[in-house]
């Protein structure tokens, strides 16, 4: 239950009261008022309204600001009708307004509402239309604005920490259910996955050769999901060489270099294009990717085009291939099964950095990644990463040559037909031949 909630329902109560009340009060001194009847369908206004209105006052999303505006011009109303209806000399002794004591209700209204300053606006309104129905107001009807004045603006305050609360109180319980679910998960990942790892690693050890360098990255991807799941950093990262990776920004074409083979060619400005450590890694680390899905699935035969451009306002790397492409439906269903190498690994990891990733595809023409990373957002920087640094790792056991060629232009090649983009965040496939998750 919302803690506003007691709040609304308390001020309900008061309007009905208060409203019976003032009607208590107008039969009472009917007798001794000037002008009795215009007093008399104020207060069968008064007392419709109230009833009426009762859903309004009942929670937050009902009490609209509208109402609120409305329902403080009904309280004004009498209080300046006071003068017309009242005798003068009881007015100077203090008698009570029309609406006496519901105006109180509309102030509070809005005090729950909107806080604080909302219920120092309403205050203030009403305390103008007192004192200009008063005249001259006496230090006890000064006494009483004061007091709506405060108790209002207090109570908004009150509304204000108590929403603060509620929301901490909210965040809290979704980090204690997202604990709950991580050490579930770390207990089930621990009991298979990092068993599996631990074994390649073990096997590829003893085996040497070729299984060595897959041991090598089971061990890899071992420590980074178990840093993972403890929730403590991974090591940090260094280069091939030990050295520590620097923390300034870093070429992303030397970073792209490590994926350049045979089978796939890298073109890239003749100038370094700089970036921010952590978005050059996400940003290399979802090309990898990318190239794995070309391995994986296109086969060890097919050729990859990887290409990057430094244009003025934001980094973009294409990467394409001559596989069969993305069958039409295939990444829709790749969603459903729950496959998440696209849809994590290249448009999550853009997603995070604050950039986009499109997957272009028609089927038996090949596929086409873009991958593009506004510079204003890798100027900012990546959160820590938990897992194995993209740049210090082989990301895979191809050879790599020697040198960058640094072409203005893509190497010719067969290139993938535009007719088909999925937006970043969907999950993506790829049929026999094409990138999947």
């Amino acid at each position: 239950m919302s803690v506003e909630l007691p709040l609304w329902r308390a001020l309900l109560a008061y309007r009905v009261l208060t409203c019976g009340y003032a009607v208590a009060l107008y039969v009472h001194a009917y007798g001794e008022l000037r002008h009795p009847l215009p007093g008399g369908v104020y207060m069968g206004v008064l007392t419709l309204w109230t009833f009426a209105t009762l859903g309004r006052v009942k929670n937050a999303a009902r009490c609209t600001p509208a109402f609120l505006v409305v329902d403080l011009a009904v309280a004004v109303t009498g209080v300046l009708l006071t003068a017309v209806v009242d005798a003068p000399a009881r007015i100077e002794s203090g008698a009570f307004t029309l609406p006496s004591i519901w105006t109180a209700g509309s102030v509070l209204a809005w005090a729950v509402k909107g806080g604080w300053r909302w219920a120092a606006l309403a205050a203030s309104v009403v305390a103008a239309a007192d004192l200009v129905e008063r005249g001259t107001p006496s230090p006890e009807t000064l006494h009483n604005l004061v007091l709506v004045w405060i108790a209002a603006i207090a109570i908004g305050y009150v509304v204000e920490v108590a929403r603060a609360s509620e929301r901490t109180l909210a965040r809290a319980l979704q980090i204690e259910a997202a604990t709950q679910e991580r050490e579930r998960l770390a207990r089930d990942i621990h009991d298979n996955v990092l068993q599996v790892l631990a074994m390649v690693q073990r096997r590829g050890d003893q085996a040497g050769g070729e299984a060595a360098e897959l041991g090598r990255l089971a061990g890899e991807q071992e420590v980074a999901l178990r840093s993972l799941i403890s929730g403590t950093p991974a090591p940090s990262p260094t280069a091939p060489d030990g050295s520590p990776v620097p923390d300034c920004p870093v070429d992303l074409g030397t970073l792209l270099a490590r994926y350049a083979s045979g089978r796939v060619t890298v073109s890239a400005p003749g100038t370094p294009v700089p970036l921010d450590p952590g978005a050059a890694a996400e940003l290399a680390a979802a090309v990898g990717a990318a190239l794995d899905n070309v391995r994986n699935h296109a086969g060890e035969q097919a050729h990859a085009w990887i290409l990057l451009e430094d244009e003025p306002d934001a980094v973009l790397v294409t990467v394409r291939d001559d596989g069969p492409g993305i069958a039409e439906g295939r990444l829709a269903a790749a969603a459903q099964e729950g496959r998440l190498g696209v849809a994590q690994s290249i448009r999550g990891r853009l997603r995070d950095l604050g950039g986009s990733a499109e997957v272009l595809s028609v089927s038996g023409q090949g596929t086409e990644v873009e991958l593009r990373l506004p510079k204003a957002v890798s100027e900012k920087g990546r959160p820590r990463r938990t897992g194995p640094h993209p740049a210090t790792a082989d990301p895979r056991p191809a050879a790599v040559s020697p040198a960058l060629p640094r072409p203005g232009t893509v190497p010719v090649g067969p290139v993938a037909s535009a007719v088909r983009t999925e937006p970043a965040g969907t999950d993506a496939g790829r049929t026999e031949g094409g990138p999947t998750p």
